[in-house]
This record gives C-alpha cells, sequence and structure tokens, in this order.
C-alpha cells in the first residue's frame, strides 16, 4: 500500500475520509471492507486535486506503477464530492487506451469490440478533456477517429497512458473550480471552498467475450420508496450505459421482455445479496453500478439512491423500523421543508414544463385551470365544477370569496408575505406572486414578458413549488400522506421540546390542523371571518353607520356570526389553547375598491353611488399599514372589539372547557392594553352575570411593533402572553413593504446587501434581537409570561431553532406548514442534545 500525502490506494486499513477524499471514495473503502469485488481504486484528496488545477501534477508514474501487473491496463476516473448532492464532473473511462492496448484488446474481445472501445475513448477524450467537436467522431472506424482528432488539435492523439491521465485530471479538477459548477453546488448547500476529491480505478471490462455487460440496481422504488428492484443491465456496455438503452434487459421478470434474472440467476442472486448488506452495513438504501466481465461480478460503485420526498420519508422510517438506523437519526435525515411537496399536488416528474412567467414560490403545489380576474368568476367556475386560477394584479380582501372558489392564485405584485402568499398558505393553494407579467383587468388579459398575451378562459398550470407559470395543462401528482409520513411525524413530537400551533381563521383550518396534530391555535385572525358575503354586507353597513345606534344594530347582527364560529372553533379544538386576534386591518380594507363593487354596495346600503365612492375615499390613507388598525381601531371605535369579546366569552359559555387567548394586534405602548383589558374585562362580566357561567380568559399582546418589543417589560405587567407578529414587525424593522419588497429583493440578495429574504428567513442579526430583547424584559417583569412567534416564520427551521435557543413556548403556522415546523423542531431539539452531549 502507498500512501503519501499526493494520493491513498484504498484499502480496508488506508486512511481514507469523506472530509478528506469525498463520499465516493469513502464509500468504496467500506464496500472494500465489506469484502465485495471492488476493482482496485486510488483516491486523490481535495488538496492534491486543488494543486492539479493550479498546475501542479502528482507523481503519475507511481501511481500508474500500482495498477501494473504486466497485462495492459485501462482506468477510469470520477469525481467525489464531500456529498453526492454537490455534484462534479463526469467520469472519464478507458484511460490508458493506445493502439497497442487495442490490438491486446482485440486478440480476447475481438477486432470490432476492440475497435468499438477505442473510438469510444478517443471521443470522450476529445470531448470531455480537449473540448472538441464531438459530431466529428460520429460513426468514425480507429483511423478516423485518430485523424480528425489530429485535425482539430495539430498534433497526434497522445499514446503515453501517463499524458492521457494527466490530462484527464487536469480537465476534471479545473471544470470542479468553475463558476458554473461552483454556482450550481452551492445552490446545494455547498460552501464556496468546497474540495473535489478524484478516484481512479481499474477498469471491469464489460465489453469482454462471453457473459459481460455492465449494469445498475437499486432496491427501492425512486418515487414512493417501497420496496422493488429497478434498474437496468446491457451486454457488451460499459458505466451506465445500460439506462434509456433499447437494447438493455430488465433485471427482475417482466412480461415487456428478457431479464437478467432470466438470464444470470446466480448473477441476479447476487446483486441482490449486495444489496441487502449495503443496506445494512452501509445505513442506506443504495444504487449499485457493476461490471459482468466474463461471467465475473464486479462492483464500481455504490451510491445514495436517488429518491424523490415521498420515497425520502418511506426510505428514512424503513430503515427505522427495521432497526437499521435509531428513529432519531430517521428525523435528521428529511429536510423540513420537503415536507411541503408530500402535503401538496406537484408537477408530475419528467413532465413537460413550456414555462410563460416566472415569479416568487409563494405557496407550494401545483394547480391547473382556466384564467379567471375576479371573485365571481372563480366562483361560478367552481359552481360549474371547473378548476380555475384566480389573476389578479395583487388580491385585497375582498378577494378572499375568489381565493377560496379558485384553485391557484398569481399576482403580479406582492411577495412571500404578500396578502395573497399568506391566504395561499393558509388555504393549501399554490401561489406565484410577483410574476413578471402585466395584468389588464379592464381587458381581461395576461401579458407574458415574451410578448405573448393570455386572456380569460386560457388553460395554465402555476407551480408554486418553484414559482413558475406554466403553458397549458401539465401533468400532476396527488399529495402522500401516508403511514410513513404518520410515523415521521409522530417520532417528531415525541422528541421535540417546543410548541407547534396554527394559524388557523376557520373551522376548516382547524380542523385541517387537528389532522395534523396541533398543541393549539396560536392565531386566529378574526377579520377574515367577515369576508363571506352576508357578513361582508353587514361589516359594511357598521362601517357607514352615521348613527351610533346604527353601528350598534349592525355589530349585534354581527355577534351571533362571530358566536358561532368561535364556539365551532372550540369544539374543534377540544380543550387545546385558541388565542384570538381581535380585529387587526384598516376598516376601508373591507370596502369594494372597483366602481362595480361600489355600485353593489350602494345598492346594498340605499345610497347614492356618488356619495358611497365619496366616503371610500375618504376613509383612504397615505400608509395604511401604520395608520387606523389594530388596538388603534379598538381604542377609536371600542364597539367592535366589546363585540367580539362578548361573541368569545358566549361561546365559551356555550362549550365550556377552554380558557380563550385574546391577543391585541399592533400594540405600541401599555396604556393600550390597559384601556382594551378595562374593556374586556366589563364584557367578560357581563357576560358570566347573564349565562350563570364561570370562565376565565388570558390577554395578550401580538408583538409587531420594534417599541413594543423595546417595552416589552411593561407591556407583560398587563399581558399574560408575548407572541412575537415577525410579518409586520421585519416590515418596521427594515422599513419594507412585504408587499413591494420582491420588486428588488433578488437584486439585494445577489449582491450580498441581504444574505436571504427576510420575509422568507427570520432575520437573527436584526429582527432577531428585537425578539431576544422583548422575551428578555418580558420575561424580568413576568416570570411565567408566555412566549411565542406567530408569523409566517412559525414554520421556518432556522426560525425555530432560534425561538427554541430563546426559550420560547411555541411557534404558530400556516396549517400545510405544520408538519415542517414540527419536523424542524424535532430536529432543533436533537441538535442541541447532541451539543449538550459533545460538551459533557
Amino acid at each position: 500500500m502507498l500512501d503519501t500525502p499526493r494520493f491513498t490506494e484504498v484499502t480496508p486499513t488506508a486512511d481514507i475520509r469523506v472530509a478528506r477524499h469525498g463520499n465516493r471514495a469513502k464509500c468504496l473503502q467500506r464496500l472494500i471492507r465489506m469484502d465485495l469485488p471492488v476493482p482496485q481504486t486510488v483516491a486523490l484528496p481535495f488538496d492534491a486535486v486543488r494543486d492539479i488545477a493550479a498546475g501542479r501534477m502528482p507523481d503519475l508514474a507511481t501511481l500508474l506503477a500500482l495498477f501494473d501487473d504486466g497485462a495492459p491496463v485501462l482506468l477510469s476516473v470520477r469525481s467525489s464530492s464531500q456529498t453526492p448532492d454537490w455534484g462534479g464532473p463526469g467520469a472519464v473511462l478507458n484511460v490508458g487506451m493506445t493502439a497497442a492496448v487495442r490490438d491486446a484488446l482485440a486478440a480476447t474481445m475481438g477486432g470490432e469490440a476492440a475497435d468499438r472501445l477505442f473510438v469510444r475513448f478517443v471521443r470522450d477524450y476529445a470531448t470531455d478533456v480537449m473540448r472538441l467537436d464531438g459530431a466529428a467522431f460520429d460513426g468514425a472506424d480507429p483511423e478516423a477517429a485518430l485523424a480528425a482528432y489530429e485535425a482539430e488539435m495539430d498534433e497526434p492523439f497522445p499514446e503515453d497512458p501517463a499524458r492521457q491521465l494527466r490530462e484527464v485530471l487536469r480537465s476534471m479538477a479545473r471544470a470542479w473550480e468553475g463558476t458554473s459548477a461552483r454556482l450550481l453546488r452551492q445552490a446545494q448547500g455547498a460552501p464556496a471552498d468546497a474540495g473535489l476529491g478524484l478516484v481512479v480505478q481499474r477498469m471491469a471490462q464489460g465489453m469482454a467475450p462471453g457473459q459481460s455487460g455492465a449494469g445498475v440496481i437499486q432496491f427501492v422504488d425512486p418515487e414512493t420508496g417501497a420496496p422493488q428492484v429497478t434498474g437496468r443491465y446491457m451486454a457488451g456496455a460499459m458505466g451506465r450505459e445500460a439506462l434509456g438503452a433499447e437494447t438493455s434487459l430488465y433485471l427482475t421478470h417482466d412480461l415487456r421482455g428478457p431479464s437478467l434474472e432470466d438470464r444470470l440467476p446466480e448473477v441476479f442472486g447476487e446483486l441482490v445479496e449486495i444489496g441487502a448488506r449495503c443496506r445494512v452495513r452501509l445505513r442506506e438504501e443504495m444504487q449499485v453500478e457493476f461490471t459482468l466481465e466474463q461471467g465475473r461480478l464486479h462492483v464500481l460503485d455504490a451510491v445514495r439512491c436517488p429518491r424523490g420526498p415521498r420515497a425520502a420519508v418511506a426510505i428514512a422510517t424503513a430503515l427505522a423500523r427495521d432497526g437499521v438506523i435509531p428513529r432519531s437519526e430517521a428525523i435528521t435525515r428529511i429536510p423540513p421543508g420537503t415536507l411541503s411537496q408530500l402535503l401538496h399536488r406537484q408537477v408530475a416528474p419528467g413532465a413537460a414544463r413550456d414555462v410563460l412567467a416566472r415569479g416568487i414560490a409563494a405557496s407550494p403545489g401545483a394547480a391547473a385551470g382556466r384564467i379567471v380576474f375576479d371573485s365571481a368568476a372563480a366562483q361560478a367556475s367552481q359552481s360549474r365544477d371547473e378548476r380555475c386560477i384566480l389573476v389578479r394584479r395583487e388580491t385585497a380582501p375582498e378577494d378572499v370569496r375568489g381565493m377560496h372558489a379558485a384553485d391557484g392564485i398569481l399576482t403580479e405584485r406582492g411577495g412571500t408575505t404578500s396578502h395573497a402568499a399568506v391566504i395561499a398558505r393558509g388555504l393549501g393553494l399554490p401561489c406565484v406572486t410577483g410574476a413578471e407579467i402585466v395584468v389588464d383587468h379592464k381587458a381581461r388579459e395576461v401579458r407574458l414578458p415574451g410578448g405573448g398575451t393570455l386572456r380569460e378562459g386560457d388553460e395554465i398550470t402555476i407551480d408554486g413549488t418553484a414559482g413558475t407559470v406554466l403553458a397549458g395543462r401539465v401533468a400532476t401528482v396527488e399529495p402522500a400522506m401516508d403511514g410513513a409520513f404518520a410515523d415521521l411525524m409522530g417520532w417528531a413530537d415525541a422528541v421535540r421540546d417546543i410548541g407547534v400551533r396554527v394559524n388557523a381563521d376557520t373551522p376548516a383550518d382547524a380542523s385541517l390542523a387537528r389532522g395534523f396534530g396541533v398543541d393549539g391555535i396560536g392565531l386566529c385572525r378574526t377579520e377574515h371571518m367577515f369576508f363571506e358575503e352576508d357578513r361582508l354586507t353587514v361589516m359594511r353597513e357598521m362601517i357607514f353607520a352615521d348613527r351610533d345606534a346604527d353601528r350598534v344594530a349592525a355589530l349585534d347582527r354581527l355577534l351571533p356570526m362571530q358566536r358561532a364560529d368561535f364556539a365551532e372553533l372550540f369544539r374543534l379544538m377540544e380543550g387545546l389553547p385558541v388565542c384570538i386576534r381581535l380585529l387587526d386591518p384598516p376598516l376601508h380594507e373591507f370596502l369594494p375598491g372597483t366602481t362595480e363593487g361600489m355600485r353593489a354596495l350602494a345598492e346594498a346600503l340605499g345610497q347614492p353611488l356618488a356619495r358611497v365612492r365619496a366616503r371610500i375615499e375618504a376613509m383612504g390613507e397615505f400608509n395604511p399599514m401604520l395608520g387606523m388598525r389594530g388596538v388603534r381601531l379598538g381604542i377609536a371605535v371600542p364597539g367592535i372589539y366589546e363585540m367580539q369579546a362578548r361573541a368569545i366569552f358566549e361561546a365559551v359559555a356555550q362549550t365550556g372547557g377552554v380558557v380563550p387567548e385574546i391577543m391585541i394586534p399592533l400594540v405600541t405602548a401599555r396604556r393600550e392594553v390597559e384601556l382594551v383589558r378595562a374593556r374586556i374585562d366589563a364584557v367578560a362580566a357581563e357576560v358570566r352575570a347573564e349565562t350563570g357561567a364561570a370562565f376565565d380568559y388570558r390577554l395578550g399582546v401580538m408583538v409587531e411593533t420594534p417599541r413594543a418589543a423595546l417595552r416589552a417589560g411593561e407591556i407583560a405587567e398587563q399581558a399574560a402572553f408575548l407572541s412575537f407578529g415577525t410579518n409586520d414587525l421585519t416590515q418596521m424593522t427594515y422599513g419594507l413593504s412585504r408587499d413591494d419588497a420582491g420588486r428588488f429583493m433578488s437584486a439585494y440578495v445577489n449582491q450580498g446587501v441581504y444574505p436571504e429574504d427576510p420575509f422568507q428567513t427570520l432575520d437573527i442579526d436584526g429582527v432577531g434581537e428585537l425578539l431576544l430583547l422583548g422575551a428578555q424584559r418580558g420575561r424580568a417583569t413576568r416570570g411565567d409570561v408566555t412566549l411565542a412567534l406567530c408569523g409566517e416564520h412559525g414554520g421556518d427551521p432556522e426560525a425555530i431553532a432560534f425561538c427554541r435557543l430563546a426559550g420560547f413556548d411555541y411557534v404558530s403556522c400556516s396549517p400545510f406548514r405544520v408538519p415542517v415546523a414540527k419536523l424542524a423542531a424535532a430536529q432543533a431539539t436533537l441538535l442541541a442534545q447532541e451539543a449538550n452531549a459533545r460538551a459533557k
């Protein structure tokens, strides 16, 4: 065994490390330790490959001498990155092929096979190593191939194996350092300075005479993860040629054609045994690349078998159930974000994608349907049982009815925390916001970036996972929440030590969330209860009331509607906590913005259109996000909050068994809380007296403003809980409009102004500091104050880990992000336990 800083022969005892030689080199060593028939292999470490890229070559004569057994030898060179997902240059086979080697091979495999092998290497060397055009080598015989190479390079094809190997190593090393390769691997999470190892291996000759060939085999379905032998084998082949070749054999008995199991049952049985051994020893489902050389099996490589999200969950849980890995490892093997693809319909793998426009992936999933431009059209489509995509310049509260009826949402404006995005995630609808389109509502058409136009009724598909708009109706696959998914969620629940609640605004949301096993409702946005047609009209009557008596009358009509909603939520949650946020948006958001809507409102109110229009315009604000909303509305128009409090308490009196949590939005000062508390306490006393019911409630604050975070100590004196609403808190901390930031955010992230979009990933340094200050000051005043995060960041794994370390009691997120949050919470707990164990 030769072991130098430049290269290492891979043996059972050699010092091969993933962090130094890469994943492939280490895996090959493990296969050798299992006594599998792996051809002789030499590994070049990361530092040697970096030197090669810089022009410093190792001692190739010594390296080649390792393979010298007196017979002609051919080598393959493969990449070995630290993690398989980081990729690497493609393999180069048959290095060392010369005219003399061709003649020697002709004596054993026949001239025709040797010529094909020779021409293949000349072509691969020319195209993959020297970057020549491969067309000149198609269909060439050896002499023509050599002539084509010399014509392109102005020099003969190299007959020196050392020179061939040198050029192959240099080409692969420099390809790894190229800009495109670096960007691709960084997109997979690789650091900028990630290293590449190279593996030089003796070729097993699948083009030899007799029982010779090559193939690939794996033992699970790549989409479902169910046990199933898949792959191909082809006689007289090398590498991965069998995949996709018309002349390749199936591996198992198959009515469609001959199989390896039929032709060579002993070889097939040996492969199945190798797969089973790999599963246990390598603790993973592996894809095995093999070559058969005159009846002798060689294992060239084994890599983690490719898999989709559903298969990843199925494989990890099956390994844990079989005792191959612990349950804790199964939990940590699944990236939390991939669970979103199990909960929503997705574009089918391999489906043709004609991309019309791109935007922001605001809510995952895929939907196909006909374009509609307003709520009325969406509801009409729903009544005809016809799928539709609601297309808006941007959505407003009046569009919620249409969003409920649509199968997907596409907007020209907005970002990941815009109105469209938040509502879509709550409904589980795919949504693309900030798309590179122009929506013309008057003409009822969409202008595309390439100059095309879409009109109402045209069919499109939106992919909210990828943020794309696709032409026509694209094939999709259904969500898959099977037994493996349930097992994973159960194991995560047993591990996590931070609560996960749901943002649920309707009984339908709550029912869905119960199926995901939530710990309660962390945010019920009551404004969403008012957008049903009958309620919206009453709400608008209340807003337009000129006299107190008329306003009270309208609120009295809303009261039973709210009470019924709250009672249903309490029944569905069966004693779990329910946190209800009092009305937050400014009142003008409940009013129509189009002439058609204003005319309908004028008819309902019996008022002239001009008066309705003037009243709506008078209620407008220069900056409504910072205007008359939240607690300011509750203090200025106290009847609204009093009606909502009464509805909550009467619902509690009806259902019993729950301590409701009432949350005041947009607080900036303790006095605001004191004023609202006094009114709510009075309403609670009235309901107790009227019903004879004994109940309690908890009053808390939604911390959405920087001042509330900074003054959390004094606010906590009046609040049983502090729930940080990071959507608005991020917006106010940065001075960014979350609906408009998408227009420039990509440029900011690409140029390093921000590391990530702060509306998608919690800004730990800035917004996070406010959370820490608020938590510390709140608990310094009131040690038992409950701390929570209830913005869209509640489903972000990094934010969940941060909240856990900061001592928060729970996070709350939209229903379809609950499984993601639970898995992320479990992983954060396990990571902390591992760190504590190391510290001891």
